[in-house]
């Protein structure tokens, strides 16, 4: 028998009981579908945090306050303005420093009173910490100077105020009862951890710490460490002067912390990795239980069709030949459900992107991979009854009933 006369028989049976073949390919479907939605939405998460690592700029390290003591006496010690210029100063590996002093505070715009995160800093904060204006511009180190009451909001904002960022430039912004005026809006970068940058508000360092806060101490101080130098070397330079500024002795804790922004992001990075690897492996466990199904149902195909095999055979069909048939047909069965999985997937991941709001990302991988396991299960599940199909005596199986 030709090969596409197989392939035509093979459809030609599955048509025939096409109920219960729609019910032996479930299991493919289920199966090829799973793992399609789980490595897209692992793809997908492992894309959005890839985006939050690049955002946060090259080789940055955080200095932050931290509880320590000073005599036997637990105290909660701030950053100063002489720990910044120390840093700025001292430290020849740092190309750019970036103060912060940081507080929730109430606004106001028109009739909207929102409560967001205003950070007072120096107008270098945009391209250290990669910010893209989408509006306006940043303030200037003169308006950072002369203490001026200007503001540039995150991306979030105007949503939060219900106005329309267009038309925010030039607004006085209300904060404390003194009006501010906006001078920018940011491009919207999302979430980092439990944070959300584009809620916050930034102003000049000296505004902040004159209007808003009444004192020089700072929240924190991040360091932009020149190209080459290792996040390792830069903290232990960093320390080195920390301490020094803080009178620290020997064997004493630091009553600072110095941070890795992107070290939070990769761990989480490996976790997702790690995660979507063992939910692809769950859903492939499914494929494989849809295999047995298939094996079953081509046992009882076989015991179903012993006088066509004995009639086939008796008519010169060699073993090969009968063995062939049952694989094609093993196979049909995984191949039409590997395509129904496909499409179940793709259906299942663009709803969990659109309604859910996850992010997914379906690979052209991922789908063949998924298509190529499908057609493997047809193939080794199906041995064993077109084997047993091939070892049918021809006199027994005509006189089968």
């Amino acid at each position: 028998m030709l090969f596409w006369e197989m392939i035509r028989v093979a459809l030609q049976s599955i048509r025939a009981n096409f109920f219960r073949a729609i019910l032996t390919m479930l299991g493919i479907i289920i199966g090829v579908a799973a793992v399609i939605t789980m490595v897209a939405l692992g793809t997908g998460a492992q894309t959005e945090v890839n985006k939050q690592i690049s955002s946060l700029g090259a080789n940055i390290l955080n200095i932050r306050t931290g509880w320590g003591s000073h005599r036997g006496v637990s105290a909660d010690n701030k950053l100063t303005i002489d720990d910044l210029e120390a840093i700025k100063r001292d430290m020849p590996s740092a190309i750019a420093v970036v103060p912060e002093t940081s507080g929730r505070i109430q606004v106001k715009l028109g009739n909207q009173n929102r409560n967001i995160n205003i950070i007072g800093t120096t107008p270098n904060f945009a391209d250290v910490q990669k910010f893209e204006l989408t509006y306006g511009r940043i303030f200037s180190a003169a308006e950072e100077a002369a203490k001026k009451r200007v503001i540039v909001l995150g991306g979030g904002v105007p949503s939060l105020l219900e106005t329309d960022p267009t038309m925010l430039i030039g607004q006085d912004l209300i904060i404390k009862g003194t009006s501010f005026k906006i001078l920018g809006v940011l491009k919207e970068k999302g979430s980092f951890g439990f944070t959300n940058s584009d809620n916050n508000a930034w102003i000049p360092l000296s505004t902040a710490q004159y209007r808003l806060t009444g004192s020089e101490d700072l929240d924190s101080i991040g360091v932009q460490l020149q190209p080459g130098i290792s996040m390792e070397n830069g903290t232990m330079e960093a320390e080195r002067i920390m301490r020094r500024e803080h009178q620290i002795m020997p064997g004493q804790k630091n009553n600072f912390v110095i941070s890795d922004p992107k070290l939070f992001l990769t761990i989480q990075q490996e976790s997702t990795q790690i995660f979507s690897y063992l939910l692809a492996g769950i859903a492939g466990i499914s494929l494989i239980v849809g295999g047995i199904g298939i094996m079953n149902i081509m046992l009882v195909t076989v015991t179903e069709r012993t006088r066509e095999i004995g009639i086939r055979k008796a008519l010169g069909a060699t073993r090969n030949s009968i063995m062939l048939q049952f694989l094609i047909e093993a196979m049909a069965l995984c191949i039409v459900g590997g395509i129904g999985g496909i499409a179940l997937g793709t259906t299942a991941s663009n709803l969990l992107a659109s309604i859910a709001g996850w992010s997914t990302s379906i690979s052209l991988q991922a789908i063949a991979l998924a298509f190529f396991f499908s057609a493997a299960i047809g193939l080794i599940f199906g041995m064993l009854p077109a084997r047993k199909a091939s070892l049918l005596d021809p006199i027994a199986a005509l006189r089968f009933e």
